[in-house]
């Protein structure tokens, strides 16, 4: 059997970002440090990083008082900045770049007059923080049938943005269907689609020819991954997620030969190397790295909150001696 790995494939520049904030974080604080959210859709990661001090909370009042705290790669509302303003929470943004320039484009339009459209998934934390980016009412559409169900008026000044990990066809999609209602309507096209995401999904699509079968690691709950299944299946091949190794059904490899393997942006590789290792032990295989585009973005790191020093320590009184 030959596994062929796909190229770009596992962590982005957004997420190496991510962690290395947490890592940062505890080496230059200590443990524990508080973390809103998963930093990224990655059980392994996840662990990892609590083994190491984290401490990962779903509300801003499970964290205590002035304490360090991450704000994940998907980005965050404004409600829960408020909300770690009055608790005194030191925070450092690990907001994704490409996220974070998400939420500015809906700060402009919206101050602009328009009336905001999110493509996305309904209750994604990124879609959350986008939506919660700005200080009017928005619209969350994840379909054809909910972009025709808008209740706004033909002369609606409407604007869009998008979530970062849709697949790029059915956002354009979408997109074309939107401008259909609203002629006028502002946005940026797909290009509010990570360029990871998009990398990512074409090098899935320029494989599918040469594999019988496409294996995807990554989480359930991970957008970006679920769309590298889409594409696959779209290309007329069938795809199967997993998070681990060890959910490999064999039953997925019945008679193919060629098995195609790629890593949604979150998943480390490790993972893809532990996968290839449970389908060696299935039988002989031969393991192919497919050429593909070398993605070499970084994005810079935000500064640490300084360290709290403690109150200097009162030099002891001198006793009073007699001579």
């Amino acid at each position: 059997m030959q596994l062929l790995l796909a190229q770009p494939r596992g962590f982005c520049a957004g997420v190496t970002r991510a962690i290395e904030i947490v890592d940062r974080a505890l080496a230059a604080h200590g443990a524990p440090v508080y973390v809103y959210h998963e930093i990224v859709h990655n059980g392994r990661v996840v662990d990892e990083l609590k083994a190491r001090g984290a401490v990962f909370v779903t509300e801003v009042v499970d964290i205590p008082e002035g304490a360090i705290t991450v704000f994940s790669a998907h980005g965050v509302s404004n409600a829960v900045r408020a909300a770690a303003d009055q608790r005194g929470l030191r925070v450092v943004d690990a907001t994704c770049p490409m996220v974070a320039k998400v939420h500015q484009q809906a700060q402009r339009f919206t101050r602009e007059g328009h009336v905001l459209v999110v493509v996305g998934h309904h209750g994604h934390e990124e879609v959350v923080g986008t939506t919660g980016s700005v200080d009017a009412p928005t619209h969350v559409v994840a379909n054809l049938a909910e972009v025709a169900a808008l209740d706004l008026p033909a002369d609606a000044r409407v604007a869009y943005v998008t979530q970062t990990t849709l697949s790029v066809d059915d956002t354009r999609g979408i997109i074309e269907a939107l401008q259909q209602r609203w002629p006028q309507i502002s946005g940026p096209g797909t290009e509010d689609i990570c360029f990871a995401t998009f990398n990512r999904q074409m090098a899935v699509r320029a494989m599918a020819p040469e594999v019988d079968v496409l294996l995807v690691v990554g989480a359930a709950n991970s957008s970006n991954s679920n769309r590298l299944c889409e594409v696959a299946r779209q290309s007329g091949i069938p795809a199967h997620l997993l998070g681990e190794a060890r959910e490999l059904d064999p039953a997925w490899l019945a008679g193919a030969r060629r098995v195609g393997i790629t890593a949604g942006a979150s998943v480390p590789e490790s993972l893809v190397q532990e996968l290839c290792a449970r389908i060696a032990a299935l039988g002989p295989t031969v393991v192919t790295e497919r050429a593909g585009l070398a993605e070499n973005v970084t994005f810079r790191l935000p500064a640490m909150p300084a360290p709290i020093m403690p109150p200097p320590q009162l030099a002891p009184a001198l006793a009073n001696t007699t001579r």
